[in-house]
């Protein structure tokens, strides 16, 4: 039941961040996917580690299952998990990945629960069944902790994987035309489109287009897509600009 409430607000949430902006929302609706992503994430980690609990104790002491029964259950709740999988599969954003990776851990928990059943058919190995769930839930523990601190450093409004700001700078800094960078600052609201302001002075203010431009397909060619570049064409309006930047980003933060 817990699982099922989880998937179904997981999937609830991946839905409302398709919805456009609004006035309410005037950066969109994306970071609800990676809210579905962490509270996955949170839920996969605490099962696993209760999981993990639970059959340490078991290894020393294994109890007697009822193979028949819990074989059926097994070839069911596999066939129910690799259809939902196939659902979410082809899924890019963050709680689409972790959701996928839930069917992951439910389908190798029941082949294992359908290999175990198999087996105590013709054996008494009991210990079977605290040692696959251990296995299983450290499997699972490993990738859902570092998908979840991927998901919250985006969250955080950390540089998106794979962008470096200094490198990236110094490549704008040796544009033509370009005096200085005072300011980039890049982001991503769902870890699938990145975000920047950059701020640059400029050394001919009659080439500010083409500059303009030349810089924009430098930050797309890196992986950047929503782009809004400020210029000046002197040092002396960095101050006035910095003041404006700190606006900005105390409205975009209040929209978190």
């Amino acid at each position: 039941m817990g699982d099922a409430i989880a998937i179904g607000i997981s999937a609830l949430l991946e839905t409302i961040s398709n919805r456009e902006e609004d006035r309410q929302y005037t950066l969109g609706y994306k970071r609800f996917s990676l809210l579905g992503a962490m509270l996955t994430a949170v839920i996969l980690m605490i099962g696993s580690v209760l999981v993990i609990l639970e059959n340490v104790t078991k290894i020393v002491h294994p109890q007697p299952v009822n193979e028949e029964g819990i074989l059926w259950l097994g070839i069911i709740a596999v066939a129910i998990n690799v259809l939902a999988s196939l659902v979410v599969r082809k899924g890019k954003t963050k709680n689409e990945s972790i959701l996928s990776l839930h069917f992951l851990e439910d389908t190798l928990g029941w082949l294992a629960v359908i290999l175990m059943a198999i087996i105590l058919r013709f054996t008494d190995w009991y210990i079977l069944d605290p040692l696959l769930s251990l296995v299983i839930s450290i499997f699972i523990l490993s990738k859902a902790i570092p998908r979840f601190w991927s998901a919250l450093k985006i969250f955080l409004d950390a540089v998106p994987e794979g962008v470096e700001t200094s490198d990236l700078e110094k490549d704008l800094e040796a544009l033509p035309n370009v005096n200085s960078v005072n300011q980039l600052s890049i982001w991503s609201m769902d870890g699938l489109e990145n975000n920047a302001i950059v701020h640059i002075c400029i050394k001919d203010w009659e080439q500010m287009m083409e500059t303009k431009e030349v810089v924009r397909q430098c930050l797309e060619e890196r992986g950047v897509q929503n782009i809004t570049i400020e210029v000046d064409s002197s040092q002396s309006n960095h101050a006035q600009h910095k003041r404006r930047v700190r606006e900005l980003e105390q409205k975009h933060g209040h929209h978190h």
